[in-house]
């Protein structure tokens, strides 16, 4: 097994991590986020339109994630470069459908999928994705 792949792995089991973006300024910018990855080592991560973060990967994406365990000494850093879905226009469009999926990964059923998904829409939520190219830390 790669680095990459372990990490990829380790990350499966630990999706709660900080994401770190790049302010304008070269200062690094953190949000505590859930991050699913698929079978294809893609990293999906739900996040609002207008925040900083969303922001800094549109000027920058370049992206880390820090996935960190319950013992707090074992953690992994995936990072790559971020690709952004459209913005939820419609509760059917394709970046729903992609929420809908990440929720499911992440969480199981919802109780509510039509609320779940006009929440989305009134949300301006999006589909952060990153296919992770390096991999460190102490997956133990």
């Amino acid at each position: 097994m790669t680095e990459l792949a372990a990490a990829l792995d380790y990350a499966r089991r630990h999706p709660r991590c900080v994401l770190v973006t790049l302010k304008a300024d070269g200062r690094p910018q953190s949000s505590n986020v859930l991050a699913v990855v698929d079978a294809d080592g893609v990293v999906r991560v739900s996040i609002t339109d207008g925040r900083a973060k969303t922001r800094n990967l549109r000027r920058d994406p370049r992206v880390s994630l820090h996935m960190v365990a319950e013992d707090f000494w074992s953690y992994v850093v995936l990072e790559g470069e971020a690709e952004l879905s459209p913005v939820a226009a419609d509760p059917h469009d394709d970046t729903v459908e992609e929420l809908v999926a990440y929720y499911r990964a992440g969480n199981g059923e919802h109780p509510d999928w039509d609320e779940y998904r006009a929440a989305m829409v009134a949300d301006r939520r999006l589909v952060l994705r990153v296919r992770p190219t390096y991999a460190y830390g102490m997956p133990g």
